[in-house]
């Protein structure tokens, strides 16, 4: 699953927040993102990508506060627990014109494990 082109690593997502950039998307269920998320990262559940992912800019501001990724974001970044769902997110932000989306394969799984807080 690991294809340069799709998808980014820890280490690569780490740095990309550390340096204050980077567009994350959580599209786990509520429940567990309650249980923990990565920081900085905004929640569009899986079934609610290409829905939100349409909305003109102010619309996206007003229901995330903040501003929406534009079609040519470098740093878009979409991720789950484990990977698969947040392949399929990619594939549908891909599928809208966000052609370099990118999914994080290791997900949130991942992330906590390596300490990512």
């Amino acid at each position: 699953m690991a294809s340069s082109d799709k998808d980014i690593s820890y280490s690569d997502l780490k740095s990309l927040l550390e340096k204050g950039s980077g567009f994350v998307v959580d599209v786990r269920t509520k429940d567990e993102v309650d249980r923990g998320r990565i920081p900085g990262s905004i929640h569009i559940p899986v079934e609610n990508v290409e829905s939100d992912m349409s909305l003109d800019a102010a619309e996206f501001q007003s229901k995330f506060g903040v501003s929406k990724p534009s079609l040519d974001c470098s740093e878009l970044v979409f991720h789950c627990q484990m990977g698969r769902r947040g392949a399929v997110a990619t594939e549908k932000a891909k599928s809208l014109g966000f052609k370099c989306a990118r999914n994080y394969a290791g997900g949130y799984k991942e992330w906590s494990e390596k300490g990512g807080k």
